[in-house]
């Protein structure tokens, strides 16, 4: 099997991941790209993490659930090929994300169980059967597996996603990370300046913690507003290291 042009590592409930998927699919439609969609959990990322003390409220439970939609991406991947868990992550991403916020004290629990799961199941074109998945476990040393295969192109300090371009020697990089998504116009561009900086031999970081909300209707900001501006310090809203 050839590789992809774009190794792109995600985690489902991450909302810059989904922001920086939806420039990568406007770059794979006009640069004719191919995508292999690739795991990363943020759960197993801070499995030896106290969240009680180091996250903000609810963050355990939303980082849970991802593990779980991930655990249902992998037996896609399993059974139906790569392509499925493009279509897969297409479907949750919107239900995530580009709909109707959360009620407020929400903590994300709701979006890894299976009647949240099966609408998107049913957009993606993949049988029901896949949201047995969410329990099973066995699946999680997979993705443990791509996690780490996804931090050995980084370095540890970082999040999601983590893009790499041309696999399996091509530069690698957290990010970027996008708050607001570029025109058409703009997609190609600004991917060539990103790939063109990363591929620099030596560089190593280009960085800012300071944040706008991502303008996704799940926050409440569309795309005439700028989101309110918040630190992420250490790539994350971890409230300690």
């Amino acid at each position: 099997m050839s590789e992809a042009d774009v190794n792109f590592y995600f985690d489902p409930v991450c909302p810059f991941a989904w922001m920086t998927s939806k420039w990568v699919r406007l770059v794979q439609a006009q640069r004719s790209y191919t995508v292999d969609w690739r795991f990363i959990s943020l759960r197993l990322l801070n499995s030896a993490v106290d969240y009680d003390s180091h996250f903000p409220a609810g963050y355990e439970a939303g980082h849970t659930a991802g593990l779980r939609l991930l655990r249902v991406a992998a037996r896609a991947r399993e059974e139906h090929g790569g392509a499925a868990v493009g279509r897969l992550y297409g479907a949750l991403g919107t239900r995530i994300f580009d709909s109707t916020p959360d009620l407020p004290g929400s903590d994300g629990s709701h979006r890894g169980t299976r009647e949240f799961l099966e609408p998107a199941l049913d957009e993606a074109g993949l049988p029901m059967d896949l949201a047995d998945a969410l329990e099973e476990a066995s699946y999680d040393a997979e993705i443990r597996r791509e996690t780490d295969e996804a931090l050995a192109l980084t370095g540890k300090d970082v999040g999601t996603p983590i893009i790499q371009f041309r696999p399996p020697a091509g530069v690698a990089f957290f990010g970027p990370v996008i708050s607001r998504l570029p025109s058409q116009e703009q997609a190609g561009p600004l991917w060539d300046h990103v790939i063109g900086l990363a591929s620099f031999p030596g560089f190593a970081e280009l960085k800012r913690s300071l944040r706008e909300q991502p303008q996704l209707r799940s926050f409440g900001v569309d795309t005439e507003t700028a989101g309110v501006q918040e630190d992420w310090h250490g790539g994350s809203r971890r409230l300690k290291k």
